[in-house]
């Protein structure tokens, strides 16, 4: 019936029943997280044929799940049983860039890194920028809320969505938000969108704020011999009162990764390599450069030093965003996510590296550090049951832990299903009914997503 419904009111060639392509759309990239068997995929291209697909599900009670590039690490995207799959892949449109406004408005299908392309040839940039901006979509970086390894200075996905155009749980094409650089007519409904992970509506065109081009970003390498000196040197850098463009960490085992993988040269007489990155123009950002490295060197560092070498340089930046699928080829990795005050860095790295030992699970770490936000990777050998247990133990301790110093269970990967327990940790009984509660006044049918990101009142 609803394959027969779809075909009346969207062209032929937007579904797929094809099992072999459908299994293929199942899930993200979150290894860990369980998914079902869509009954059918659906690409659209138009506004008004996402709108066609979310009128025949609620007609037919049948689920829909919105998907990006599936590059999510949490299952936000895993397919249920007997659900359309909504891709918006197919829906790629620049439809403007404005240089006087300085906007953006998108179709959700639009890479971050195409989009960040086109708007330079305006002298314009879109800050936003994820590990997986390669790859990633616009409307999947609402969708979760996206960081990326300049938010440290430049702030997340929310923080450039002026406005969206939305198909509702109950069917209707509307538009939230704005244009305007200012504006607070009535509830702001759009940032209520971002990050909801496709259950309060699917987003079919998002306008996005714009930064003029920056200066051209100087780096700073420094190399430790432990993750904890390497945590105090965060927190020595946000002490000082410097606000580097990016501060990211990443241990030996994700550069040795990284290097059988790519064969990139990476060896490094360090445990973890911190990589700081400023763009404060003129004599200026030359001090907070030469600040930057004081700060390593007093928190314990072995060797730091401003980079002349530019290749060099982006090669480390380029591990940095590679490590994840470079730490996939050796076993199925189990991500984290967890976020705590930079102050709180040093303790958080410490306790990592304990529960690691005493589940005898390896933990790569990578992290925009300089935020707070950590990403543990759990790696464990193919088809081992029992590392799979006790890695599993782990990524839950690591959540209590975040919880205990004050953090928070996903800092930008979204809740999706691997962090469902841990929001519920974090959020009291009565804030997780007023979820429950925006999730029915605006998804009544409760097609949209569902099982996602809050858990059924018991």
């Amino acid at each position: 019936m609803l394959i027969e419904r779809l075909q009346e009111r969207i062209p032929a060639d937007r579904i797929q029943l094809d099992p072999a392509v459908t299994a293929s759309y199942a899930h993200d990239e979150a290894e860990w997280a369980p998914h079902g068997t869509p009954l059918v995929l659906v690409r659209p291209r138009t506004a008004e044929e996402v709108q066609e697909v979310v009128r025949a599900c609620i007609e037919l009670g049948v689920p829909v799940v919105p998907r990006g590039a599936g590059t999510g690490l949490s299952g936000g995207a895993n397919a249920i049983d007997g659900c359309v799959v909504l891709s918006t892949e197919a829906m790629t449109t620049i439809a403007e860039i404005d240089p006087v406004e300085r906007l953006a408005v998108v179709q959700p299908g639009v890479v971050n890194d195409h989009l960040r392309e086109a708007v330079a040839e305006h002298g314009l940039w879109y800050p936003p920028d994820p590990a997986s901006a390669p790859w990633s979509t616009i409307g999947g970086n609402v969708a979760t809320n996206a960081g990326g390894l300049c938010c440290v200075k430049y702030g997340v996905t929310a923080d450039y969505v002026l406005g969206l155009q939305v198909v509702t749980g109950t069917g209707e094409l509307v538009r939230l938000g704005r244009r305007t650089a200012k504006g607070v007519a009535g509830y702001d409904l759009a940032r209520l969108l971002v990050g909801s992970e496709g259950t309060l509506g699917v987003i079919t065109e998002v306008t996005l704020k714009l930064r003029p081009q920056r200066a051209p970003e100087r780096t700073v390498a420094g190399y430790f011999s432990s993750i904890v000196d390497a945590g105090r040197a965060v927190t020595a850098v946000g002490a000082a009162g410097i606000v580097p463009s990016a501060l990211e960490l990443i241990d030996r085992h994700c550069l040795e990764a990284v290097d059988q993988w790519k064969n990139m040269g990476l060896a490094v007489e360090a445990d973890v390599v911190l990589l700081a990155r400023c763009d404060v123009p003129g004599v200026a950002g030359d001090d907070e450069a030469e600040a930057i490295r004081e700060c390593f060197e007093q928190a314990g560092a072995t060797w730091a030093a401003r980079s002349t070498d530019q290749a060099e340089a982006d090669a480390l930046f380029d591990a940095r965003r590679l490590a994840y699928p470079a730490l996939e080829r050796l076993g199925p990795v189990l991500t984290e996510d967890v976020c705590v005050p930079k102050a709180a860095v040093p303790e958080m790295l410490a306790r990592i590296e304990a529960i690691g030992k005493k589940h005898n699970t390896l933990i790569a770490n990578i992290a925009h550090a300089g935020d707070g936000n950590l990403h543990p990777l759990l790696v464990t050998p193919r088809d081992d049951d029992g590392d799979r247990a006790r890695a599993q133990r782990a990524f839950e301790e690591i959540i209590d832990e975040a919880l205990a110093l004050g953090g928070t269970v996903t800092g930008e990967h979204g809740v999706g299903l691997l962090k469902m327990d841990g929001l519920a940790q974090e959020l009291s009984a009565e804030v997780m009914d007023l979820h429950r509660a925006v999730k029915a006044a605006l998804d009544p049918h409760g097609i949209l997503n569902p099982g996602k990101v809050i858990a059924a009142a018991e």
